[in-house]
């Protein structure tokens, strides 16, 4: 999933990589000037970047019935299939590196017979959130998801193994799978949690990769774009990729779109400003009303409708 397929690893050295380099990125919308405006926090609150990213009530009631209100809602089918579909390429990506660093190149056999035993993921204790139908369909989707990254991860080893025929495990791990993922990062300079996480990351490229299971909205770009920001923050580097990933199942097939995009002025603007707009809000308690379309299956719907 976020691995780039051979066409989208040449759009991104010919075409992203050179304008990412060539853009002049204002000095002042860098995450490593945090101690000064704009991106000083102007609030003494910490935020989740979600918080700040997500937009999907037109007035961000949730966050104010959140904060202010203390409401707990439970999470819909969608946002808990999403949690778990994430938790299990996390599993499978985590599970393919420590088989590498267990059984050594030496025994890539041994490797390649345990990584391609089924994984299976212990989803009993949701059942009882989801429909018969959801729960049915969260199993199939993640078996389908597990071997689809398995033989990938597979396919990458055997070609590195085929050109690098002194390779070592360290070697090994850091190019066949060349993420970091659940990156913990603290957002405290910037008025957010000290424990984010974010999705995955390159570090070949600094690039914050960010997976969705949902229809794309415009808004998804913020939340690279935050993730960005802390990473300059704490690093002191520039980070100026971002990439989502579109992931679909549709007749027991996946389908992967990405999305990659240049963190440019632009985004981080907007960023500073949703931030400081929802500190805003949450600091002197206003309450933006209820949205005129509200989706019935936002966790908040009978709280604003009833």
């Amino acid at each position: 999933m976020y691995f780039l397929t051979d066409e989208e690893r040449k759009q991104l050295l010919k075409s992203y990589l050179p304008k990412s380099r060539q853009m002049d990125i204002a000095d002042e919308l860098r995450g490593w000037n945090w101690n000064q405006p704009p991106l000083e926090p102007v609030y003494d609150i910490k935020l989740a970047l979600y918080e700040i990213a997500n937009s999907y009530c037109p007035t961000n009631r949730d966050l104010f019935l959140r904060r202010i209100d203390g409401v707990k809602a439970r999470p819909n089918a969608a946002m808990l299939r999403g949690k778990l579909l994430h938790q299990v390429l996390v599993d499978v990506l985590v599970r393919a590196k420590k088989l590498i660093y267990l059984h050594g190149v030496g025994n890539y056999q041994e490797f390649l017979q345990e990584h391609k035993i089924p994984f299976k993921t212990n989803f009993e204790r949701y059942r009882s959130q989801l429909s018969e139908e959801e729960f049915s369909s969260l199993a199939r989707d993640a078996e389908i998801l597990a071997n689809f990254e398995t033989s990938r991860i597979v396919a990458r080893i055997q070609e590195i193994l085929i050109k690098q025929p002194y390779i070592a495990e360290d070697s090994l791990v850091s190019l066949a799978i060349p993420v970091v993922v659940e990156q913990k990062l603290d957002g405290s300079f910037l008025g957010l949690s000290q424990n984010l996480s974010a999705d995955a990351f390159t570090f070949s490229e600094p690039m914050i990769i960010d997976l969705k299971f949902g229809e794309p909205k415009k808004f998804h770009r913020l939340t690279t774009t935050g993730y960005a920001l802390v990473m300059e923050a704490i690093h002191e580097f520039p980070v100026n990729l971002g990439c989502l990933v579109y992931a679909e199942f549709k007749n027991g097939r996946l389908s992967v779109k990405k999305d990659i995009h240049i963190i440019d002025d632009e985004l981080r603007q907007w960023f500073i400003e949703e931030r400081d707009e929802k500190m805003r809000m949450i600091y002197e308690e206003i309450d933006p009303g209820i949205a005129q379309n509200c989706y019935d299956t936002c966790p908040y719907y009978r709280n604003c409708l009833g």
